[in-house]
């Protein structure tokens, strides 16, 4: 069993995550979140020592993009789709990329984030696979995942809702090739 001290710090950080995807950043208190954790807010501050610290820990997001280079390039848009879609739908709850989509809007730190995941995670595993001539077109996947994320999460758009991740993957991936540059591949 782990130590109470990370038990305490993992229940602010899941309730964090929960009160920033439901609140924002900006509606979000240290003293809901403590609450949300059934602990003290000091202990918030103790761990974080700010509201921008926990936010801070909050959107740690790994993608866990795998090596994309062995997949063939007219399955690539799919893939990519079934990737996105397996890793919003494995923990919808408090899930932080919902939270950090949400705060982006309206958050300069959150947006920074964004930019830095695009840089660090996504442009450099298309380009892996892809060639460094896909970043500027990477982009524009990125625009259409998230716009996915937002009309099927955030949004709940009935239409995209309904839609089995099958059924998106094959409606979205030709988007997605011709996008990348891929549809007279």
């Amino acid at each position: 069993m782990p130590p109470r001290s990370d038990r305490t710090k993992a229940a602010i950080l899941r309730a964090a995550r929960e009160r920033f995807a439901a609140n924002g950043y900006e509606r979000t208190t240290i003293r809901a979140v403590a609450a949300d954790a059934n602990i003290d807010p000091s202990m918030v501050i103790r761990y974080f020592a700010t509201k921008e610290g926990l936010f801070d820990a909050a959107l740690t997001i790994d993608l866990r993009l795998p090596d994309l280079t062995a997949v063939p390039v007219v399955e690539l848009p799919g893939t990519l789709v079934r990737l996105f879609l397996e890793r919003w739908e494995s923990d919808p709850s408090g899930d932080t990329l919902l939270v950090l989509l949400r705060s982006a809007v309206t958050n300069d730190r959150a947006a920074e984030r964004v930019r830095a995941i695009f840089t660090r995670q996504v442009a450099p595993t298309l380009v892996a696979a892809l060639g460094p001539q896909v970043v500027p077109r990477a982009a524009l996947v990125a625009s259409q995942l998230l716009g996915l994320a937002l009309t099927r999460y955030l949004l709940r758009l009935p239409p995209v809702t309904q839609m089995t991740a099958d059924e998106i993957a094959e409606t979205l991936a030709p988007a997605l090739a011709a996008t990348l540059g891929l549809a007279e591949a």
